[in-house]
């Protein structure tokens, strides 16, 4: 079942087009990684999906319930943290989260213990009686992911939740995400792109408004254009060795790496060859034979930031070329 379905969906400010067609969907209990440059439309996206700005056209639905047709349930529904997380400051962290409970028709000792859950789940109920303003950048970050849990929303939709954390506290916040698979249905949108393919089931990227990729973050690191990246080191004349690999069938381009301060004599490149693993096997044999010792031979994966980069300069150059041939047409 899916809880959050969009569709077609598009959001125009006056001539700029900011979602153009998005087409997506999250399931119950998934954690969904949401990608996209700056100026993208994430952040639209998700100020859309949680009734901050209605769409110009398509739809978007929360456990059902559509976000214009029926905006309270669907507003409900939904536990927001965005980018600058609102708080406010000279309130305590017990007190700013009754008030929130308030603010979404909790009262007296249903409030109350709602606060005490959320701090609980949260890791702050040690910190209650502290002034917000006086809590760290780390724990700040989690009374914002408390009062987005308060009143138990079945979906999270977080903005940047560890932006300006240390590693510590990427850590800590990434760990509570995590937690929630399977029982909250969570967007997460991030710049920290290793954090979202640890913690998310799928990430889906966009640019420009309009679907890039979406799918698993094993399944976007596609091997470009039927090639594949290695890493050899072997003991042997580095100068020698780089003729070798050079004059090897299947190689297209060898790069010399530094060597490790700790292995001297061991000479490292950095090959670009085809996608064809018996490949490798004469590597190491034509290695072998010329008299080096072989050392390393390892794949090197495509990181998500190498494959986000391609996505989009490809998506954005197949624009201009469309845009490009459709001005040519018109002329």
């Amino acid at each position: 079942m899916a809880m959050i379905e969009v569709k077609d969906l598009r959001k125009r400010f006056g001539d700029h087009l900011a979602v153009d067609g998005l087409d997506f969907s999250v399931a119950a209990g998934e954690i969904l990684g949401f990608l996209g440059p700056n100026g993208a439309g994430k952040t639209t996206t998700m100020r859309i999906l949680t009734g901050y700005f209605p769409p110009s056209s398509g739809s978007a639905t929360i456990a059902g319930h559509d976000v214009v047709d029926d905006p309270l349930a669907a507003r409900r529904a939904v536990g927001y943290l965005p980018e600058n997380v609102p708080l406010y400051v000279d309130m305590r962290v017990r007190e700013y989260l009754d008030f929130v409970g308030g603010a979404k028709g909790l009262k007296g000792l249903e409030a109350r213990r709602e606060t005490k859950r959320v701090m609980e789940a949260t890791g702050i109920a040690d910190r209650a009686g502290q002034l917000i303003k006086q809590l760290s950048k780390g724990y700040r970050q989690r009374v914002g992911l408390a009062q987005a849990l308060v009143a138990d929303p079945p979906v999270l939709i977080l903005d940047e939740p560890t932006i300006g954390l240390d590693p510590r506290q990427i850590v800590e916040i990434r760990s509570l995400i995590k937690e929630m698979a399977g029982s909250k249905t969570v967007i997460l949108s991030s710049h920290i792109l290793p954090e979202v393919a640890a913690t998310c089931e799928r990430v889906v990227i966009i640019n420009q408004g309009r679907l890039v990729a979406q799918g698993p973050p094993s399944l976007l690191r596609p091997e470009q254009a039927g090639n594949s990246r290695l890493r050899l080191a072997a003991l042997g004349d580095p100068a020698r060795l780089l003729a070798l690999l050079l004059d090897l069938p299947g190689v297209e381009g060898v790069h010399p790496e530094a060597a490790p301060a700790d292995q001297p004599g061991v000479a490292v490149f950095s090959l670009t060859a085809a996608a064809d693993p018996a490949l490798r096997a004469s590597l190491a044999k034509a290695v072998v034979e010329s008299g080096a010792g072989l050392v390393e031979l390892t794949p090197i994966a495509q990181s998500l930031e190498e494959v986000f980069v391609q996505l989009i300069t490809s998506e954005s150059a197949a624009t201009a070329e469309a845009e490009n041939s459709a001005g040519e047409d018109a002329a």
